[in-house]
């Protein structure tokens, strides 16, 4: 009998897009985390640039982190989940094309390139610096150039509206659709309006990012709907949740000589168990061992 062919990722990516108006993509900063948003039912996951320079190696969001790092976080987040995986390649660094080489080769579904100089900052900070809306249309094309397969997503984010206007982020947002990229990401808009306009303006799918803290207004996955979106990115909601969390379970074990205090805020052994399917390994790994007569 012949097996069906899996589909690729990024043809996982947009059947989810097709179930689910808008998708909701969450942030996952590890394998772990990619496993706990599967099992609360999101259909695709996001590796932030921010998360692997803050998780991975307790970097600000500046630029610092490398390809590497990237590709190597992507790799085991892919490897843990079926959830197709939306990358953040901040401005490609030095090769968009090998850029989506490598993370497509890592298992990414799709990945999504910005339009600031490469000392890059989050999209939520002032003084961003954007190049040329030709360079960009040069990382894209690049980009476009690299991906496997027809269906691996090429996304434009844009943070012009913050630095140049709305309307000069919607010419942007125009110019990089017609250089190849598959949907757009307008960073940093400040009001309902802002979003209905892009997704208006905007013939390809646009994302709107819920992150925490910033420019933009935390509206519901069904506002924005009806607000034309078809994709609502929630990049680091987890991340800071489990950071406040470690936090204060640091300052209880330090304070007071013992975890005590904070158990009821823990997952359980048998909670992560269930997560990991503990159990069921170690199964496996008896019965090899037996085999092997070890």
């Amino acid at each position: 009998m012949t097996l069906p062919t899996p589909s690729p990722p990024g043809a996982r990516l947009r059947a989810a897009l097709d179930q689910e108006q808008p998708l909701q993509v969450v942030g996952t900063v590890n394998a772990y985390s990619a496993l706990l948003a599967q099992r609360a039912g999101f259909r695709a996951a996001y590796l932030s640039g921010a998360g692997v320079a803050n998780a991975s190696r307790g970097l600000p969001d500046l630029g610092f982190t490398t390809l590497d790092d990237v590709v190597t976080d992507t790799r085991r987040i892919a490897a843990a989940t079926s959830l197709p995986l939306l990358v953040d390649a901040d401005t490609g660094w030095d090769d968009p094309a090998e850029a989506v080489r490598r993370l497509a080769g890592a298992g990414a579904a799709g990945v999504h390139l910005e339009d600031q100089v490469d000392a890059k900052r989050c999209g939520h900070r002032p003084g961003k610096r954007l190049v040329a809306a030709g360079e960009m249309v040069e990382r894209l094309r690049a980009a476009c150039a690299g991906r496997p397969d027809p269906s691996f997503v090429v996304m434009a984010r844009t943070d012009a509206a913050a630095v140049e206007g709305l309307a000069a982020a919607v010419a942007r947002a125009l110019r990089y659709v017609a250089a190849g990229a598959d949907m757009i990401f307008a960073e940093a808009l400040t009001s309902e309006g802002d979003f209905a306009e892009v997704a208006r303006a905007v013939p390809v799918p646009v994302l709107a990012n819920m992150t925490e803290f910033g420019v933009s207004p935390l509206l519901t996955a069904e506002r924005l709907g009806e607000l034309g979106i078809r994709l609502v990115l929630y990049p680091l909601s987890a991340f800071r949740a489990m950071s406040r969390a470690a936090q204060e379970v640091y300052a209880a074990i330090r304070r007071d000589g013992t975890q005590l205090a904070v158990l009821g805020t823990m997952q359980t052994r048998a909670e992560l168990y269930e997560v990991v399917d503990y159990e069921a390994a170690e199964r496996r790994v008896d019965e090899r061992l037996e085999e092997e007569g070890t």
